[in-house]
């Protein structure tokens, strides 16, 4: 059972993340999330000292879900296409819902000079993400469901168009087919032609 204290921090975590993804990194201060929580100045400054304290959580918790997710469902011997299909529908909702990305205020963030890069968090999330994959496609090929494929290859289509998308969302409007034509074409690299065909 969530302590209050917990309960409090996921408050803000969830409220400072929609700040964030609504104006970036750089107009959300303490005094905003104050206000949108209901906190106090001295309740609030109890869980966190800053917003970059709180930005870099709220990262390293969405870095670590995804992880933990696709290990335990490969732990439970799930399928990896049912695993795989559950991410790329993931992926393809938030390409599409660019009122929820955090794309420009981790580039404001890590653009500042004022916030150290030596934490090396964007570098570790881009490892564990990596890691993940890999993992992950490493699994489907032993169990025959994907083609065997260059695992870190696929990832680096599968990250940069993603979050490409997501910044460029944020930018200009994409065509929701963009998204679309990036799933389909993950599932081409991965997936022999039947398993393909039976998707149409």
């Amino acid at each position: 059972m969530e302590t209050k204290g917990e309960k409090t921090k996921q408050l803000i975590l969830d409220t400072a993340y929609r700040l964030f993804a609504e104006y970036g990194f750089t107009r959300v201060n303490m005094k905003m999330l104050c206000e949108r929580t209901g906190l106090s100045r001295g309740g609030l400054y109890r869980h966190y000292e800053s917003t970059a304290q709180i930005f870099l959580e709220i990262l390293r918790k969405m870095a670590a879900r995804q992880q933990d997710e696709v290990r335990e469902q490969i732990a439970k011997k799930v399928p990896a296409k049912v695993i795989l299909e559950s991410l790329l529908s993931r992926y393809e909702m938030e390409m599409r819902d660019d009122k929820n990305s955090l794309s420009l205020a981790i580039v404001e963030f890590y653009g500042d000079s004022s916030h150290t890069k030596e934490d090396g968090f964007v570098k570790q999330s881009y490892e564990r993400s990596k890691a993940t994959w890999i993992e992950l496609i490493a699994y489907g090929v032993a169990t025959k469901e994907f083609m065997p494929v260059d695992a870190e290859a696929v990832f680096h289509v599968i990250v940069f168009a993603y979050q490409g998308v997501r910044l460029y969302s944020r930018l200009m409007d994409i065509e929701d087919d963009v998204s679309s034509q990036i799933v389909k074409e993950v599932k081409r690299l991965l997936l022999p032609q039947e398993e393909r065909n039976e998707k149409r």
